[in-house]
Formats: structure tokens, sequence, C-alpha cells
């Protein structure tokens, strides 16, 4: 995997060792709330994301 997102080592192993776990779990129904609860965390980082652009844009008070 390559390391686009400039992840540091720790992250890249803690990502592999979550989507091993995914790829392990049988379970509809606990995947289905893992799509969930990641669905929820990326919109938050989205949300987070934009907030920090446009402290860096507002003008200063």
């Amino acid at each position: 995997m390559s390391n686009a997102l400039g992840l540091t080592l720790g992250q890249q192993f803690e990502l592999e060792r979550m989507q091993r776990a995914i790829d392990a779990e049988g379970d509809p129904q606990v995947l289905r709330g893992l799509a969930k609860q990641l669905l929820s965390a990326w919109h938050s980082q989205q949300a987070a994301t934009r907030w920090v652009m446009e402290q860096e844009t507002a003008p200063p008070l």
C-alpha cells in the first residue's frame, strides 16, 4: 500500500491491522455497524478540515 496520505509508520500498521480485522469479520451486522461508524468519522473529518481551512483564510480579528 502506498503512503499517499503521509501516514506515519505506526498509522500504517494500525490501518493494516484494522483492515485485516474487517476482512476476518463474517457477521453482516457487525460490518454494517463498522460501515456506519466509518461514514460518521469520515464526515466529521471533512467538517473538521473545512473548519481549519476557514480559520486559516478568515481575516484576523
